[in-house]
């Protein structure tokens, strides 16, 4: 961890009944000051409210900055625009981890070790069988990454480095063969094995659409592509996934049990499922001429249709991840083509129209990464089920990230949020016969 933020003695006065309470302010390194109220409750017998914790620091954290006002990200302090152009996931996951950018020999080191931990124990084949042929992508990733402590007890004392180092390796070594082979039972055809002559991205996607009857050879342009993908997504600061692995952790679960935590986060639509509900959006659009409409609709308050994938929660000007997305996204779609995908066509259509109407500039709803990503999968030929599979592959080495930092954390604790409690006051129990 860096130095304790705020040693600035700076505090803000807060008065209330006969009370005056000095709360100290505390100084980061970017971004407003945070007044501390850590002792807010014994000196002053009183809570903050604040629901989604939107206007709270849960901990002190060197790993993601983001700006939303300005469209700023930063890891580690790189803006990711620089991050995604020069360099790649496997990079962007050691600087994650450990803080900088690795040496070429750091970095050689880095890629054998993830390399070499990318098969699973065959035994946990028996647990994809187990599921419904049915069975979402998702269900079954948060099912075989918990049951992933069951398998490896020797990187489960979070107390020691060396474990933790461990299960860090493999949870990012491992995630891509997990939700692959979750997509190749959901379609019924056979596991595929990792195979070390791969890249990162190029791996996942051999895994995904290479079956034993004849070779198949990844695409360098779809492997950039996925590659971007997972770059894009790799840890995005306090959201609701990283969130909760934090607060799993804080209770010394071990670490495969924290991320499963983080997995069954994500997948709720409104956070890890954002891409799918675009696509879909998209579908239900279906032809370029009925784009007017749609706009249309969006424009009106009393009508409850949103377009999905424009604007951002965070970012209130471009996102800096769409910027870099677009581009994959050109790529894709000119070596695949949109000629006989009326989707595609629809996406192509409506982002051209949104970037060019008042409407959309004046109220800050540009593209966002969900909208170019979830073009990409498609293109790629990943149904929509995989979309949140996908992201959480790309989140995992953010996921660990923030759990080894939490871990490390002087002033770490147990999460224990307080309530503002509006049921009965204390009242008697009346016995069944006078009810």
């Amino acid at each position: 961890m860096a130095d304790t933020a705020g040693a600035t003695g700076k505090t803000a006065t807060l008065s209330f009944e006969d009370k005056t309470l000095e709360l100290p302010i505390l100084t980061p390194t970017l971004g407003p000051e945070a007044i501390d109220v850590r002792k807010l409750y014994a000196q002053g017998h009183v809570f903050t409210y604040d629901p989604g914790f939107t206007s709270t620091a849960s901990c002190q954290s060197t790993i993601t900055y983001i700006d939303g006002d300005e469209g700023v990200l930063l890891h580690r302090g790189y803006p990711i625009e620089q991050l995604a152009e020069k360099s790649h996931y496997l990079e962007v996951c050691y600087l994650l981890l450990y803080g900088d950018l690795p040496t070429a020999e750091q970095l050689e080191d880095f890629e054998n070790r993830v390399t070499k931990h990318t098969m699973l124990h065959e035994q946990m084949q028996y647990f994809y069988r187990g599921f419904r042929r049915d069975s979402h992508p998702m269900a079954i990733m948060v099912g075989v990454v918990g049951a992933m402590s069951a398998f490896y007890h020797d990187s489960l004392d979070i107390n020691d480095p060396w474990h933790r180092e461990v299960a860090s390796i493999r949870m990012i070594a491992k995630m891509p063969t997990i939700a692959a082979w979750a997509y190749k039972y959901s379609i019924g055809q056979p596991f595929i094995y990792p195979r070390n002559d791969l890249d990162y991205a190029s791996n996942f996607l051999h895994m995904c659409f290479a079956v034993p009857a004849e070779e198949y050879v990844v695409n360098p342009i779809l492997a950039r592509a996925m590659d971007r993908i997972f770059t894009l997504h790799a840890d995005h600061e306090q959201n609701a996934s990283t969130s909760t692995v934090r607060l799993a952790s804080s209770s010394g679960a071990n670490p495969f049990a924290c991320i499963a935590a983080g997995i069954a986060c994500l997948w709720g639509p409104a956070h890890g499922g954002a891409n799918q509900a675009c696509l879909e959006m998209l579908r239900e659009i279906g032809t370029p001429d009925r784009i007017p409409e749609y706009i249309e609709r969006a424009k009106d308050k009393n009508d409850p249709f949103r377009l999905m994938g424009f604007g951002h929660r965070v970012y209130k000007n471009y996102d800096p991840r769409a910027k870099v997305m677009k581009q994959s996204a050109d790529e894709v779609l000119e070596l695949l083509g949109i000629e006989n995908n009326p989707t595609l066509q629809v996406a192509k259509e409506l982002e051209r129209i949104a970037l060019q109407d008042d409407y959309f500039q004046e109220k800050k709803l540009f593209p966002n990464v969900d909208f170019y990503s979830g073009i990409i999968l498609d293109a790629m030929g990943f149904p929509t089920s995989m979309f949140t599979p996908i992201f959480a592959v790309a989140r995992t080495v953010g996921w660990i990230s923030q759990w080894k930092e939490q871990l490390s954390d002087p002033e770490h604790k147990i999460g224990r949020p307080r309530q503002l409690y509006m049921g009965h006051p204390r009242r008697d129990y009346v016995d069944i016969e006078n009810r």
